[in-house]
């Protein structure tokens, strides 16, 4: 009896040893399998994406304003009495021998600016004073014996003589002309040409100027000229000084569209070359000059050309037009928007006025 138990219990204890043996390397191998799979990645958190919102129209409200319509234009500080000089057009070519001033001298009328080297016409000059004082002579003696001559021989001696003395003249006119004088008393302003250049017909010497008398002037289109009147008001913003009111007094001299390079007539708006005059330009007469200003300050100028009170107006943005039809789109108290049909008046480079159609307050969308 006891040696059948301790058989039993030896043969369950040799059947358990395999079973635990097995369990324990399953249990091992799955530890170890579960180390060596690859790890899972994670999971991205995307960040949460909001629809872009559409962007709204802007809302503009009708307006009642005082609309002014401007043409504008820039220009400087000019003396009302300035000219350029030159050497005559038959003095092109010869060497300028003296230029007796500087920039910034004042002379008088008359004086002497600057002279030509005509040392050969002089030379020309001298001979036919001689020969002209030996046909002078000839004449003499020709004339004591008239008697002797026919009526036509008489007349062709002296027809001869005239045209020889005439010559004489040309000469001398020429060698006048090699001397440049200044036309008025004032200031010589700018200096073009030195000793020893050549005079150029389209090249000026010098430019005087009497800065005692100033003007605000400046150069606006041919387009603009024809919308401009004498005695329209003017805003003029001077550098260094500020602004001022003003009047405009004088209109820009049309000039032939040969000459002006392009731009409508009107050579103030900076053609290059050519004779630089105060009639090129718009002239505008201030109600009260500052003090202190000088000749070639730069300055711009707007001429109100239009000016209307409790105008009703709207953003020149907020305009529709198609096919000749002027519209704007009007918002509702309850948000609803509807085309209006609109008559409009006067523009300005942000705002038209809308003669017919709308009403202060009314809301319209921009664009």
């Amino acid at each position: 009896m006891f040696t059948k138990w301790w058989t039993a219990d030896s043969s369950l204890k040799r059947t358990m040893k395999p079973i635990t043996v097995l369990f324990l390397c399953t249990s091992l191998l799955l530890a170890s399998g579960c180390s060596l799979l690859p790890k899972e990645q994670e999971e991205e958190v995307l960040p949460s994406i909001n629809p872009p919102k559409l962007s709204k129209k802007p809302e503009h409200i009708v307006k009642t304003t005082t609309l002014v319509t401007k043409v504008n234009g820039s220009g400087k500080l000019m003396a009302l009495k300035e000219e350029e000089l030159f050497f005559a057009e038959e003095m092109n070519g010869k060497r300028i021998n003296n230029l007796l001033v500087q920039s910034g001298d004042n002379v008088t009328q008359g004086q002497v600016i600057a002279e030509l080297d005509v040392s050969e016409l002089q030379s020309q000059v001298k001979q036919k004073q001689l020969l002209t004082r030996k046909e002078e002579l000839s004449m003499i003696e020709t004339l004591r014996n008239a008697d002797e001559m026919s009526a036509d021989q008489l007349e062709q001696a002296k027809i001869d003589f005239e045209i020889k003395r005439e010559e004489l003249n040309k000469l001398q006119q020429q060698i006048a002309k090699s001397t440049l004088v200044a036309p008025f008393s004032g200031t010589i302003v700018t200096v073009n040409s030195r000793k020893g250049d050549t005079a150029k017909v389209d090249q000026s010497v010098v430019t005087i100027a009497d800065l005692t008398q100033l003007a605000v002037v400046a150069s606006i289109t041919a387009d603009d000229a024809k919308k401009v009147a004498v005695g329209m008001e003017t805003e003029v913003d001077i550098t260094s000084a500020g602004k001022h009111l003003g009047k405009v007094k004088q209109l820009p001299s049309p000039k032939s569209n040969s000459n002006n390079g392009g731009n409508g007539g009107y050579p103030g708006n900076g053609q290059p070359g050519g004779k630089e005059s105060i009639d090129d330009y718009m002239v505008v007469q201030l109600d009260k000059f500052p003090e202190g200003m000088t000749r070639g300050t730069p300055l711009s100028v707007s001429v109100i050309i239009q000016k209307k009170e409790n105008a009703v107006v709207i953003p020149l943005a907020a305009l529709r037009s198609y096919s000749g039809r002027n519209y704007v789109q009007v918002i509702d108290n309850a948000g609803n928007k509807k085309e209006v049909d609109v008559e409009i008046g006067q523009q300005t480079s942000t705002d038209v006025e809308i003669v017919k159609g709308l009403t202060p307050g009314q809301k319209v969308v921009g664009r």
